[in-house]
């Protein structure tokens, strides 16, 4: 018996779409890497795994390229929306249980809008070994330090600001940060340029994944800091390798809304379990 799947993008960060909702478990953090790698399988940043749920319309499941569970993904979390609303008739709001909470989604043409709520600042909420905010604190690496900036949209990210986000060695500090001990349970780290009060570069080196073109959470993190340590104001273009995510972070309610597109790409049947 094979899996079947679908394949989604969004900005080229990549998921293949499980429908687990008949009840039939299996081992993801086992199976993840298989279907995941870029040869031997499908070929995916993270497997999305949809199941029942009895407090929202459905429960996705997140696993990293390696296997490890990842507790939000706003790039997955569209992928999804665009899955139920054209696969299954679903009305444009969507509320989606995820290890982090029920979210709300609205889709909208090609893609849909994320409220990722309330983003955490507190170190040991994201978790960071650090008591308050982490905003621009040095990171020892070696002989040399990062200044980083910490915040939970759901899951864990740091983020530095840098001169040049093209030139700079992402795939060199990138991997030094994720598994620095001064964050437990790993961290994505996202690179950030500054261009203009509303527009931002960002690369970004996912957590379980390495180096991808587009990161939903990290792009709403990377304006969230951005706007934080008074770089930018709270609605923000974010530019990625892929293309742009556009995020704004609402002065009222202090919610973070992510809007962007999601795609389908192809869907197939894996049998690579046997």
């Amino acid at each position: 018996m094979g899996i079947p799947f679908v394949k989604m993008h969004g900005l080229g960060n990549d998921f293949v779409v499980v429908d687990e909702r008949a009840g039939d478990r299996r081992g993801w953090e086992r199976l993840a890497p298989r279907i995941a790698h870029r040869r031997l399988g499908v070929g995916c940043d993270q497997v999305l795994v949809l199941r029942s749920s009895a407090r929202a319309d459905v429960a996705v499941a997140f696993y990293n390229a390696d296997g490890s569970p990842a507790g939000m993904c706003g790039n997955g979390l569209r992928c999804v929306a665009r899955y139920l609303s054209e696969r299954e008739g679903a009305g444009p709001a969507l509320r989606v249980e995820t290890p982090s909470g029920v979210v709300a989604v609205r889709t909208a043409g090609d893609g849909a809008e994320v409220d990722l709520g309330t983003p955490r600042f507190e170190g040991r909420e994201i978790p960071a070994k650090a008591d308050g905010p982490v905003r621009e604190q040095p990171l020892p690496l070696g002989e040399t330090s990062v200044k980083v900036t910490c915040v939970s949209v759901g899951n864990p990210h740091a983020v530095v600001f840098v001169d040049d986000a093209e030139a700079y060695p992402v795939e060199e500090v990138g991997p030094r940060i994720e598994r620095h001990p001064f964050f437990p349970e790993r961290t994505n780290v996202e690179f950030v340029q500054v261009l203009a009060p509303d527009r931002i570069r960002m690369r970004v080196w996912e957590r379980g994944a390495g180096l991808t073109p587009a990161c939903g959470s990290g792009a709403a993190a990377a304006a969230v800091a951005s706007c934080w340590t008074g770089r930018t104001g709270r609605e923000v273009a974010v530019v990625l390798d892929g293309g742009e995510l556009e995020v704004r972070w609402e002065p009222e309610t202090r919610h973070v809304f992510l809007a962007g597109p999601a795609a389908f790409v192809f869907e197939g049947t894996w049998f690579g379990e046997g």
